[in-house]
């Protein structure tokens, strides 16, 4: 019962969010420079044609009342149409959606993975290893994600021939290809997170090996073995597991760039594109989907908090 007042609480709260990332972005992007109406005219089409298209897509009417218009389609579960393909917004959302979960869902297992299993054996071997988790860190964290996925194109893509360089192949069609495709995008997008993962791992168990009631149960005889995976690991799994939720953001927003690159239809790329044609529905669409996303990981996170935190049960 506590845990369902706690995911209402949190959906409950996240609803203003919504509204309030939505109106932003609409001022924002109504700021960028920009006139979809020409830009579907063209700079040869008359003065008349272009104040009809204006007209047609309700550019003229003042910003609130655009906004207005957006927010009662949108209760009533219509994103609207791009300005320029004439497409709905939410097929063409869900259509992309799997390939950025795909993307940002198997970065984040592969980063959680490699970074608690290089932080777990940094904090166990320490020496070498600690100092090398920190290089990775510092490597991880300098080191753009759209220049790491071109390095890895040249090498695992042009020059082994191990990978696709660009493309992407639905799991329903071909699982194997489907892995395949994911590969170097996964890769070039995990490279930072790992290195943030290994540190906090590390960091978290080494703390949790200074603390009195390991001290008491390494007197008393406990196997370092027993006591790292049932007793320190618990203790560390709550700031690691926040460090993940911040982790599959960040993915998210990384999404944009690594898409691009490797030409995935997701939904970064489409928001990429629909920002240079100042196509406004497709954006408010893709920028609502992902804000959703966001609402969803931070709930999960708390779920897991909660879960795995006795002290949190309590509250």
């Amino acid at each position: 019962m506590a845990m369902f007042r706690l995911v209402v609480r949190r959906l409950l709260s996240s609803a203003p969010l919504l509204f309030l990332v939505s109106a932003l972005t609409f001022v924002l992007v109504s700021l960028v420079p920009g006139d979809p109406a020409r830009t579907i005219v063209g700079q040869h089409a008359t003065v008349d044609q272009y104040r009809s298209v204006r007209a047609q897509l309700g550019l003229d009417d003042p910003l609130p009342v655009q906004y207005w218009d957006w927010l009662v389609r949108v209760f009533h579960g219509d994103l609207g149409a791009s300005l320029f393909s004439g497409e709905e917004v939410t097929p063409m959302l869900n259509n992309r959606l799997p390939v950025s979960l795909s993307l940002v869902v198997a970065g984040t297992a592969v980063s959680g993975i490699l970074g608690v299993a290089l932080g777990l054996l940094s904090a166990r071997r320490g020496g070498f290893l600690i100092r090398a988790v920190d290089l990775l860190s510092l490597f991880g964290l300098a080191v753009p994600a759209f220049w790491f996925a071109l390095v890895l194109i040249a090498v695992g893509a042009v020059k082994l021939r191990w990978f696709p360089v660009t493309g992407y192949v639905p799991f329903a069609d071909d699982p194997a290809e489907w892995g395949r495709s994911l590969v170097l995008p996964v890769l070039s997008l995990s490279l930072g997170a790992v290195a943030v993962i290994a540190k906090q791992t590390r960091d978290c168990v080494l703390d949790c090996f200074g603390r009195d009631f390991i001290r008491v149960m390494q007197a008393n005889g406990f196997s370092r073995r027993s006591i790292l995976y049932r007793h320190v690991l618990r203790n560390a799994a709550v700031p690691v597991v926040t460090v993940l939720g911040v982790v599959l953001v960040s993915l998210l927003a990384a999404a944009v760039f690594v898409e691009t690159v490797f030409a995935l239809p997701g939904l970064g790329s489409l928001t990429q594109q629909a920002t240079v044609q100042h196509d406004i529905p497709v954006i408010q669409g893709a920028v609502l989907y992902i804000t959703v996303l966001v609402v969803l990981v931070n709930l999960l996170v708390d779920v897991a908090y909660n879960r795995l935190d006795p002290r949190a049960r309590a509250r």
